[in-house]
């Protein structure tokens, strides 16, 4: 058994027919593999691992360069995408391998955090991944929009194909970025897909010139489903003037389903909005994403509150050691555990899931403690809550 780096012109015929197996239908036509090579250029930049036994390709994993919010800092994160093995070497410690090796490699290049889509959570979670919340889906009829329509809204929107409207849509996910929690993108050469396949039109929101809100959609048949992509917007204002539009399509669709992050309510958007909302998941086929840190350097200058404690990190290959937490500046600073300058102050044990639940913000101090990703005092999780207190965040990045 030996592992290597795939260079993309062999994926067609080694990775990809892996990925097919375990992710689609099956047997694939042949055609499919004609298929794959017109996929190449959007995992150009891709880290592809693959485990060779006897010259044969049986299992993978691949790496997607991409950036992600934490709290505010953009960082680069490791997509990991693509995971499989073959049928007959299931079981035998490949994929563990793969990660071990992949995730060595992703970090000696910079990237300090990464996130995926399990195929079961658990055996990530003990790679110290912790689940992240699954986007929404609201389902609702456009009649019960009818009450925008009377609404004067400021700005306007904006109507186009996808591929016209591609840089309006790219800068508003980058705002996005920016400005949002969790929030990852794809590199160029992987987001570039969406504007060469054409198929979604997109609805801008604009004002003074901005773009403050944006979706991308596609409707399936007369009478049938106007069916949305994820909803971005800054405000109110911005969603509202999405919504009016789509009210306007009363007499062309019947249902109207939005993608949405776990924080929008769309049961107060309006009254009488009759809406199913739905977050689910399964396994296999519906996952909810999944993170961690993979440096402590993540952590360095995030914006926290004054709280100060000393965490013990114990069992993972990639954060270990005793150091300090301290908030105090309002800029989260890292010192060595043992420094003089430690003092007397309250002492957490996490393991990596745990301390990535809390820079996270998915966990309570409390809830890391009940999950078996830590042992908190009362008076660490009190610290802990000051320098890490919850916040959703909200991936976007489908992968």
């Amino acid at each position: 058994m030996r592992i290597r780096r795939l260079a993309a012109e062999e994926r067609p015929t080694t990775s990809f027919p892996l990925q097919a197996y375990a992710f689609e239908a099956s047997p694939m036509a042949p055609s499919r593999t004609e298929e794959f090579r017109e996929y190449l250029p959007y995992n150009a930049g891709n880290r592809t691992l693959v485990v060779e036994e006897d010259g044969s390709t049986t299992a993978t994993a691949s790496a997607i360069p991409m950036r992600q919010n934490l709290r505010g800092a953009v960082l680069p994160m490791a997509g990991l995408a693509g995971v499989a093995t073959h049928p007959l070497a299931r079981r035998r410690g490949h994929v563990r391998n793969l990660l071990h090796r992949l995730l060595d490699e992703v970090r000696a290049e910079g990237h300090a955090l990464t996130a995926l889509y399990p195929f079961r959570a658990s055996f990530y979670e003990r790679f110290g991944y912790v689940g992240l919340p699954r986007r929404r889906t609201a389902v609702f009829g456009p009649a019960d929009l009818a009450p925008l329509l009377r609404a004067e809204l400021p700005g306007e929107v904006v109507w186009e194909r996808i591929g016209a409207g591609y840089d309006t849509w790219r800068g508003y996910t980058e705002r996005c970025l920016r400005e949002r929690h969790g929030f990852a993108l794809f590199p160029d050469f992987r987001a570039v897909g969406q504007r060469d396949r054409d198929d979604r039109w997109l609805l801008s929101a604009v004002r003074d010139g901005e773009t403050v809100g944006a979706v991308t959609y596609r409707i399936d048949d007369h009478g049938g489903e106007l069916i949305a992509d994820d909803l971005l917007v800054s405000d109110p204002y911005a969603r509202a003037s999405l919504l009016q539009f789509f009210a306007r399509h009363v007499d062309q669709v019947d249902r109207i389903s939005l993608r949405l992050p776990a924080d929008e309510l769309p049961e107060l958007w309006l009254t009488d909005l009759a809406v199913h909302v739905e977050a689910r998941v399964s396994r296999p086929g519906s996952p909810a994403p999944m993170a961690r840190l993979l440096s402590l350097d993540a952590l360095t200058g995030l914006p926290t509150g004054a709280g100060r404690v000393r965490v013990e990190l114990v069992g993972d290959r990639w954060l270990a050691g005793s150091h300090l937490l301290d908030g105090a500046t309002g800029k989260l600073e890292l010192l060595p555990g043992d420094s003089t300058a430690v003092g007397s102050v309250p002492t957490a044990t996490l393991t990596a899931a745990g301390l990535s639940a809390l820079a996270y913000g998915v966990l309570d101090p409390a809830e890391v403690a009940i999950r078996g990703f830590g042992e908190v005092p009362a008076d660490a999780a009190a610290e802990l809550r000051q320098l890490f207190p919850r916040e959703l965040p909200y991936l976007f990045a489908d992968f």
